[in-house]
């Protein structure tokens, strides 16, 4: 096996240039069903199916930056999450914006990709529990995740989840 660092285009893979590519699910995965290949000639390893279904890109801040400006962090949580929430609610305004500012940056892509993303973001962002809010990490995500970390040595301790994830809100119970 020979790895060849992959930027975030999977044309290598289109151009039959490399036999295996990184995609995630929202995106390059519909890049390359948009391309002709077929879900069934394609050999896909979807993360969630083999326990590796790690949540990520959340909002992180400074410890010293919450202490000093707690209702600054939730702030930008809270708008943050209404901003998903308008786009989930109006997804062609959502849209148009995106495409105009893609095209303003002379970045190549098409409104038939972007709403493919926004409907995966969606799938992806809403909790399938409705008592659950967006944007919370669960605990057993949580646990999940510092396990495989630490099983595969990656982390040395597993930081209890109190001190590693806070509802922006916490700071109202202080």
């Amino acid at each position: 096996m020979k790895v060849i660092p992959q930027s975030f285009s999977v044309n290598l893979f289109l151009r039959d240039g490399v036999d295996v590519v990184s995609a995630m699910w929202y995106n390059e995965y519909h890049t390359i069903l948009s391309s002709g290949i077929n879900p069934d000639e394609l050999t896909a390893f979807f993360f969630h199916e083999h326990g590796l279904n790690f949540p990520k890109d959340g909002i992180c801040a400074l410890e010293e930056t919450f202490q000093k400006d707690p209702d600054l962090c939730k702030a930008f949580v809270e708008a943050s999450i209404e901003g998903w929430r308008y786009a989930f609610s109006h997804p062609e305004e959502a849209l148009d914006i995106v495409m105009r500012n893609l095209n303003k940056r002379h970045i190549p892509a098409t409104r038939v990709h972007q709403k493919w993303m926004i409907e995966r973001m969606k799938d992806l962002i809403l909790p399938a529990d409705k008592h659950v809010p967006m944007g919370t990490l669960l605990v057993e995500d949580y646990d999940r995740v510092a396990k495989g970390l630490k099983d595969n040595g990656l982390i040395k301790k597993i930081p209890d989840f109190t001190s590693f994830y806070r509802r922006c809100n916490d700071h109202d119970q202080e």
